[in-house]
């Protein structure tokens, strides 16, 4: 009943002052005027009244102020977008100097409750702590549309956010309080410096903010100012921390927000805080966002001013209070045994509700501490992946061992995440890191399906993991190093397993592809994969063996089960397993099987010439089973065994050319077109002699058997396959995705589809081709039609193409390829070890079982016969361009589709970094307003679910 009052008594009485808000929208001094009036003063009450004490959630402000009003205005009233920006910012670095900001919280509360009830007079307790948000809230809402606007820095943007103006040196309230004290008896930063020698800091408006006494002065840029403002409100007591750290008057205390790296004190529980620490990290991605509304072309040649700014300008010890909060706050949330942010009853009893099965169907929104955590990874990932313009990365290193790395002046995140150094640095981010992944794997390894929410920023920790071992070369020792490189190896497979079937996902499956391949050019992980993996992974991906048995399973897993649609992953998780073939040992029978199931898919004649690019995959299978040869032979007898048992599809290898496998392809051509015919031919048959069946009868193949032509047709198929492997295809198994029947080799191994290759029904059938029913003379004579059609019709099919692309092969192509193919390694162990297996299994006296010949195999040393093993030269993931235009693109993409709900800062927006496709939602009802009222009250943030939201892909 209690819940059907505020939509009865609103009109009436103005319970919770619907009547302002529902006028802001409709009457002419709202929303309106802001367009449709010109010249509007920077001192009109229409500031204050409509835009700073109006709104009492960020909700109001993003559903009510819509980016068509302020397109609309920059159209018709552009000074009027430019006074909004400056007053909004003037009085929100007014309130940061203002002795009463921020409000006690008591002062807050009772500010709250009377604005739901005003008085008859309409007064009410001035809020600065709400004003303060609601500035920042406006600012969300503005910058985004005025950064869509056409060019690289408009004018609009010059004039008005990058311009410097002289003031009286009187003036206050330009950036904050600037009284902030680092009130740490002990230092809190241990991050080395290498640069020291390069002088005297960039300077900030933070550095002269005390220092000048000149009757003129020139204030920074109204961004500068934000920027700084920004800095102060993160560390601003009774804000975002806890009012009884504050220093005297000083209401600004730089203090790392939470124990854990740079600091080993805890400033105390900051639950209360947690969602306006939130609203400014979100202000500040805001400014940084300018990358989105920029094509890819010029993403590295005209960087952002916004991101540039902040990553050069801000000084040290900002740089470094900034970086270890953020990090801290990420990392704590899923360390084990944590406790931050959950002293008070509220938060202690969201703890326990966040353990109970479906708890999210419950709690409607998402927790305020959770936001944090996601919008601190997102702040990150920015900070950490930004490069552009004279921000690069620079060469360091001697000649033979030169490298890029970041300093200080290029960006100060990425080179200080660069200097980590101490042991337990490493270790909290670690913890924090795996917490995450094991939160995420128990989500999907549960007894009851979707009981547990997915942990909402599992791809910017996968990022940030990836930037940490990029960028710090003694944490990626580390890493590899002890135990855990394993398990967060196999968390990263087991995870890119779930998604790889998710197109929205296939972004993050490429970077999980290439952080694998990172990990594998490392000596200390190759020496990790003989150990066990000890990770709970869910039961269908239960490691079974070494580390890298599952390494390779997981691989073919992913490239056998995705049929091509992921095929910019295959070269990676290759590279991957070429990289870690030399310290291959003790292989299983499964890893193995999988192994030579990957070489006999990638070396089939319809993959090899469907793609110009195809045959690299099988350079890299070869080399695994070279490495392995030459480096751990006798420890691998196996997976030799495997490859003895599979000799005939490796000599085809050193005689493959292009006639030999338009042959293959136009044989299996044939051979589906027969199986159709007959199928057709068998249907005739049951309508001939008179029986009826059902359509389902007919689908699944169900009546009476004919036992006698049931023994022809299986003569008929043996006879067929002995013909193929007299041709040379034994081994391979020439069948489309239609899920035609496989043919095992004369080895008896497994076989598997072609990946990556069209169809069968996709290759041109040749002119005057007849599909129907041939005759019974016809079928009599089909060997004979079988060897014209191959002769007659191999020009005809290189000529269409072979490849979904249309790719032409040639002879000169093949030979291109063919030729330096490394197939000698493997040849002599077949030449030296095959005919002694063919003697045991011809031998009476022994019985060659298979742990005989595992025997005999474990034993076998060809070290006269094999040249040296050469130097390990493991292939390295490399950054280009393209990868960190992509990579920036991943990143944006994810704060994008996080940023739809529940404020949807970004929507609507030309947004030209990637392509955003929207998927129609439903509109928003009248009855969602109490929802949103009773989710703040219970301290939770009203959002939707994105799980389902845009695809985005890079703009070309």
């Amino acid at each position: 009943m209690f819940a059907k009052i505020p939509s009865k008594l609103t009109a009436p009485f103005g319970l919770l002052g619907d009547e302002p808000k529902l006028g802001f929208r409709s009457q002419p001094g709202g929303i309106a005027k802001l367009a449709t009036t010109r010249n509007i003063s920077d001192t009109d009450s229409y500031w204050n009244q409509q835009f700073v004490e109006l709104f009492d959630s960020a909700s109001d402000v993003f559903s009510l102020i819509s980016p068509h009003d302020i397109r609309r205005a920059l159209h018709e009233a552009p000074e009027n977008v430019a006074t909004l920006i400056r007053v909004i910012s003037g009085r929100l670095f007014n309130l940061v100097s203002d002795h009463t900001f921020p409000a006690p919280t008591n002062a807050s509360v009772s500010s709250f409750a009377s604005s739901l009830i005003k008085t008859s007079t309409g007064t009410s307790e001035r809020n600065t702590t709400k004003e303060a948000l609601n500035c920042i809230r406006m600012l969300q809402r503005v910058l985004p549309v005025v950064f869509e606007l056409e060019g690289e820095t408009t004018r609009f943007e010059l004039e008005v956010l990058w311009k410097r103006v002289e003031v009286d040196d009187d003036a206050h309230g330009w950036g904050g309080s600037g009284h902030g004290q680092e009130s740490s008896e002990e230092p809190q930063f241990v991050i080395d410096d290498e640069d020291e020698e390069e002088g005297g800091r960039p300077q900030s408006p933070k550095a002269t903010r005390n220092g000048s006494t000149k009757p003129k002065k020139t204030l920074p840029s109204l961004t500068e100012r934000l920027f700084g403002c920004l800095i102060d409100l993160l560390f601003c007591c009774g804000f975002t921390l806890p009012s009884k750290i504050q220093v005297d008057h000083y209401k600004i205390n730089y203090v790392i927000w939470e124990k854990g790296v740079g600091s080993t004190v805890d400033p105390g529980p900051s639950h209360q805080y947690d969602s306006n620490k939130t609203e400014v990290l979100r202000l500040l991605l805001v400014l940084l966002s300018k990358q989105i509304y920029v094509s890819p072309s010029a993403l590295l040649i005209v960087p952002s001013p916004y991101t540039l700014h902040f990553v050069q300008k801000t000084p040290r010890r900002d740089v470094l209070t900034v970086l270890c909060s953020l990090l801290n706050t990420a990392m704590n949330f899923a360390q084990p045994g944590n406790t931050t942010g959950a002293s008070s009853i509220g938060s202690a009893i969201g703890g326990v509700a966040a353990k109970l099965p479906y708890n999210h169907l419950v709690w409607k929104g998402e927790d305020p501490r959770t936001a944090l955590v996601g919008t601190c990874f997102q702040v990150l990932c920015v900070l950490a992946d930004f490069q552009g313009g004279n921000a690069r990365d620079v060469v360091v290193g001697s000649d033979d061992n030169q490298s890029f790395a970041p300093t200080a002046k290029t960006n100060a995140f990425r080179y200080f995440l660069a200097k980590l150094h101490r042991t337990q640095d490493f270790t909290f981010i670690t913890d924090g890191v795996l917490g995450i992944l094991e939160q995420q794997m128990a989500t999907i390894n549960n007894l009851l399906p979707g009981s547990r929410k997915s942990v909402s920023y599992i791809v910017d920790t996968i990022v940030f993991f990836w930037k940490m071992i990029e960028l710090n070369k003694k944490y990626r020792a580390y890493v590899l190093e002890s135990d855990r490189a394993v398990d967060i190896t196999a968390y990263l497979l087991c995870y890119t397993l779930e998604i790889k079937d998710k197109p929205q996902q296939h972004g993050l499956c490429r970077a999980l592809s290439y952080i694998v391949q990172m990990l594998s050019a490392e000596r200390a992980f190759g020496l990790k994969l003989s150990s066990p993996v000890k990770a709970q992974l869910p039961a269908k991906w239960h490691p079974v063996g070494t580390a890298g048995d599952f390494m390779v399973n997981a691989v073919y897993s992913i490239v056998a089960t995705t049929s091509g649609s992921l095929n910019a992953l295959y070269p990676a998780l290759i590279i991957a397993l070429s990289n870690c073939a030399p310290y291959f040992k003790n292989l299983s029978v499964a890893a193995a099987t999988r192994l030579i199931q990957l070489f006999t898919s990638f070396s089939h004649s319809l993959f090899l010439l469907s793609d110009e690019g195809h045959p690299r995959l099988l350079y890299f299978m070869l080399e695994v089973f070279n490495s392995v040869i030459l480096h751990n032979l006798s420890d691998n007898p196996n997976l030799l065994y495997a490859i003895l048992q599979s000799h005939k599809t490796f000599e085809d290898l050193g005689t493959f050319t292009l006639a030999k496998g338009l042959r293959d392809v136009r044989r299996a051509q044939l051979a589906k077109e027969e199986q159709a015919q007959a199928q057709a031919q068998k249907a005739a048959e049951k309508k001939m002699k008179g029986k009826h069946y059902s359509p389902d009868d007919l689908e699944a193949g169900l009546g009476e058997r004919d036992p006698g032509g049931e023994k022809a047709r299986l003569l008929e198929h043996e006879h067929e396959n002995e013909s193929q492997d007299a041709l040379g295809l034994s081994g391979v198994s020439p069948h489309s995705r239609g899920g035609e029947s496989q043919r095992e080799s004369e080895d008896d191994l497994p076989s598997t589809q072609p990946l990556m290759s069209p169809t069968l029904g996709d290759i041109p059938t040749p002119i005057g081709q007849s599909m129907s029913q041939p005759s019974e003379k016809a079928r009599g004579k089909m060997k004979e039609r079988r060897s014209l059609s191959l002769d007659g019709s191999l020009e005809r099919v290189a000529a269409a193409g072979i490849g979904r692309n249309g790719f032409v092969p040639t002879q000169e192509w093949v030979t291109s390829w063919q030729q330096g193919l490394p197939l000698d390694p493997i040849m002599l162990v077949i030449s030296e070890l095959y005919p002694k297996l063919q003697e045991m299994q011809a031998s009476r006296s022994k019985p060659a079982t298979t742990g005989a010949i595992i025997d005999f195999l474990a034993s076998a040393t060809l070290k006269d016969v094999l040249p040296p093993a050469p130097p390990l030269a493991p292939r390295r993931f490399i950054w280009s361009d393209a990868s960190i235009i992509w990579l920036t693109s991943l990143i944006w993409g994810e704060i994008y589709v996080r940023g739809m709900a529940p404020l949807g800062i970004w929507n609507s927006t030309n947004v030209r970094l990637f392509y955003v496709k929207h998927t129609q939602t439903p509109q928003r009802q009248i009855s969602e307003t109490v929802s949103h009222v009773m989710g703040g009250l219970l301290g939770r943030t009203p959002s939707t679910d994105v799980s389902q939201g845009p695809r985005l892909r890079p703009t070309s």
